[in-house]
C-alpha cells in the first residue's frame, strides 16, 4: 500500500484526532484501499464499526468537556481508557495517555505537526501505519515511537 505523498502538505483535519487520543491518519481502517474509514469524528458513512460503536468516542461525559478530549474528564484517565492505552502500548508502541497529554500541553495544532513527521518512515518517507510494524511501503522496520 502506497499513501500518496501530497499528504505530507496538507493539513492533517482535527476530524482525524480522536477523543482518546488515536491519530486516524495512521489507523490500518483509515489507510486501506478498500473500504476504507474516513475518521472517527468525521460525518462520513464510510467509518468503521469500531469507531462508531466506540464506547470511549460515545461517552456522555464527552459532551461536558469543553475540548472534546477526554483530557478534560473529571474522570480522566478512566478505566476504558487505561485499557485501551495498555493495549495500544502493548501491541503497538504508542500512548493514547501520551497522545492526550501532548494535545493538552501543545495544544491540538502542535501535536498533529509532531504526529506528521513522527509517523514517517524513515527510509522511504512514506505515512506508517501504527498497526503494522513495518512500512507498507518499502517493507522497513520500525519501533520505539512510544
Amino acid at each position: 500500500m502506497r499513501s500518496d505523498n501530497t499528504k505530507l502538505s496538507q493539513p492533517l483535519e482535527p476530524e482525524l484526532i480522536a477523543p482518546c487520543g488515536m491519530n486516524c491518519e495512521i489507523c490500518m481502517a483509515y489507510l486501506r484501499e478498500k473500504n476504507k474509514c474516513s475518521g472517527c469524528l468525521t460525518r462520513g458513512i464510510n467509518k468503521a464499526k469500531h469507531c462508531s460503536t466506540c464506547i470511549i468516542r460515545n461517552c456522555e461525559k464527552l459532551s461536558e468537556s469543553s475540548s472534546g478530549y477526554c483530557f478534560d474528564c473529571q474522570d480522566y484517565p478512566c478505566k476504558r481508557l487505561q485499557n485501551l492505552d495498555k493495549r495500544y502500548r502493548t501491541n503497538y508502541r504508542m500512548s493514547m495517555l501520551d497522545n492526550l497529554n501532548n494535545i493538552k500541553r501543545l495544544g491540538l495544532a502542535k501535536f498533529i505537526q509532531q504526529e506528521r513527521s513522527r509517523w514517517r518512515c524513515k527510509h522511504c518517507g512514506e505515512q506508517l501505519c501504527v498497526h503494522r510494524p513495518v512500512c507498507q511501503n518499502c517493507g522497513e522496520s520500525w519501533s520505539g515511537l512510544c
